[in-house]
């Protein structure tokens, strides 16, 4: 399975994503700008340069014509695809860790950090889906983290925009109805800082990382949690394979600053794969030089993608035997 490198930011990578037919990959990193690129081939297509601050997040919508940034400079960017143009720039008090489209490409919420007294926010801003429309700059609903509570860190949307499930510094995950502006479900799903959140396709269902060394798999309706995979590495990464086969890849690796007294080896910079069902692990995929920031899935299930400390997005197509696997009995 021989990756496909994209080299194409200079600092480390912080989030990836595919748009929704699989053929293009966001990607955004700590040296400011977000890169879209053919993920068949890695061709580079554009630069989204505007940010001023490492950028933390990214996501397009279902259509492919927008996509939407999120940065340490405190702002949130709306750009149209195809050109690169800045559509709508948000201000905000501190820096944007999350963002993400509804489902029906309406509305963003971001995820704000708390820090220099001011608190940590999900705030959900409206989208008109014209490129060329005037974007709003208010905001729907903010849903403010009260003094004494861990802060959010990501955050998502279920199915139909019902709620939004945000997972926070403590480990603790929690369900809102947003339009009440009410947190309706909270649980201790992990020990540790959970590193990400990602969706099953119908979003139904979700699955998380941990810093404990754990992901997990949760019921977005009662937080019930599903699955669980244990690793021996703190992980910043983790997502769900569509289609053909039930895994789930998880990513990580001891933080670079302690690795230099290790061996690379030590410091497990591998995309893991596990059995969603039955919790094994069953591969390993190696190649980058340092954590593993972010992962994603193509659509389409036939490859995934990695982003790392190294500054290096990794392509992997699929195998032909990977169609194939099954698991002894």
């Amino acid at each position: 399975m021989r990756p496909i490198l994209l080299q194409g930011h200079t600092r480390s990578l912080t989030q990836i994503k595919y748009n929704r037919e699989g053929d293009l990959l966001f990607s955004v990193s700590k040296d400011k700008v977000c890169n879209v690129w053919y993920s068949h081939n890695g061709e580079r297509l554009g630069t989204y340069n505007g940010h001023v601050g490492s950028v933390w997040t990214v996501d397009v919508n279902s259509s492919s014509t927008m996509v939407v940034t999120g940065s340490a400079d405190n702002t949130a960017k709306l750009w149209e695809v195809q050109t690169g143009r800045c559509l709508k720039s948000w201000e905000f008090k501190t820096a944007v860790k999350r963002v993400e489209f509804s489902e029906d490409d309406t509305m963003v919420l971001c995820v704000t950090e708390e820090r220099m007294g001011y608190a940590g926010t999900i705030t959900v801003l409206p989208v008109k889906t014209d490129v060329n429309a005037q974007q709003a700059s208010e905001p729907l609903v903010q849903l403010v983290n009260q003094q004494g509570n861990a802060k959010a860190v990501v955050a998502g949307w279920t199915y139909l925009n019902k709620y939004i499930i945000s997972g926070h510094e403590d480990g603790s995950l929690c369900q809102w109805d947003w339009k009440a502006n009410q947190k309706l479900n909270s649980i201790k799903a992990h020990d540790e800082h959970i590193s990400d959140l990602q969706f099953s396709p119908d979003r139904t269902y979700l699955i998380t990382s941990s810093k404990d060394k754990t992901a997990k798999i949760f019921d977005v309706d009662t937080l019930e949690e599903k699955k669980s995979f244990s690793t021996d590495t703190p992980l910043n990464s983790a997502s769900l394979t569509p289609k053909f086969q039930e895994f789930v890849i998880v990513g990580g690796g001891q933080d670079a600053m302690n690795v230099t007294m290790t061996s690379a080896r030590a410091g497990k910079f591998e995309s893991r794969f596990y059995h969603k069902i039955l919790e094994e692990e069953v591969g390993r995929v190696r190649g980058h030089f340092g954590p593993i920031n972010t992962i994603a899935v193509h659509p389409d299930g036939k490859s995934y993608s990695s982003g790392g400390e190294d500054g290096y997005v990794r392509v992997h197509h699929f195998d032909p035997d990977y169609f194939t696997f099954k698991m002894d009995a």
